[in-house]
């Protein structure tokens, strides 16, 4: 399957508006973003457990990173509540389930094949840092070479600088209203800007966006399931 899957594209995903696709495990399913291949993909979805569900253990090649939107999921490595932030580096193993249901944002097949660093953030209690212009403030998640993740919340009325996207950015609205000259993107919405794109945000009503940069130059290559 390919969705989305041309790096050097454009794209916008309101995830709200796309239906529940079963997973291969019972109970739980997926909004599908963005994919290249079939059950082993590069991929970024939206995940849903049922309460009680559970994958069974499997390993990601080139990593995975997810976003606890609802809920609590837990694996043997430990319990990750909403707004938990985890990366889970190449070579790594679990069994992910959810004993009462949860909501995940998840990247697969995304991060560099040499990055060690396993990262857990509870964003509800970790620190916010002043950004560039006023009105801006960040949580940085986690780093590596080029690859940048972090949460950015922007106060209402908040306008950034034009700039360009060296690497490339993806950007998950959590919340609010996220906008650029290009559009206007509520709550939920996933937008892909491409290596050397530009553009010039701001936000009227104030939003939240979980953002990640500079990995949009890697090789696409197949991966595994959410």
């Amino acid at each position: 399957m390919q969705l989305n899957a041309n790096l050097a594209q454009r794209a916008v995903v309101h995830h709200p508006s796309l239906t529940w696709v079963a997973a291969p495990a019972s109970g739980i399913h997926r909004r599908l973003i963005e994919r290249d291949g079939e059950e082993v993909a590069r991929a970024t979805s939206v995940v849903r457990y049922k309460a009680g569900s559970q994958f069974p253990s499997h390993s990601h090649d080139l990593g995975e990173e997810i976003f606890v939107l609802e809920g609590t999921l837990a694996d043997e490595h430990g319990s990750y509540g909403p707004g938990t932030y985890l990366k889970n580096p190449p070579g790594t193993s679990h069994a992910p389930g959810s004993a009462d249901g949860c909501i995940l944002f998840v990247k697969l097949r995304h991060l560099a094949p040499h990055d060690p660093e396993h990262v857990v953030v509870d964003t509800t209690q970790a620190p916010w840092y002043p950004g560039l212009v006023p009105g801006l403030t960040v949580m940085p998640l986690s780093s590596f070479e080029t690859d940048h993740t972090a949460l950015v919340r922007w106060a209402p009325g908040t306008c950034f600088n034009p700039h360009r996207h060296h690497g490339g950015e993806e950007i998950l609205v959590v919340d609010g209203v996220f906008e650029d000259e290009h559009g206007r993107y509520p709550a939920g919405t996933w937008l892909r800007s491409p290596h050397l794109s530009q553009h010039q945000p701001f936000s009227v009503e104030g939003c939240t966006i979980l953002v990640k940069t500079g990995h949009l130059l890697r090789p696409a290559g197949p991966g595994m399931h959410a």
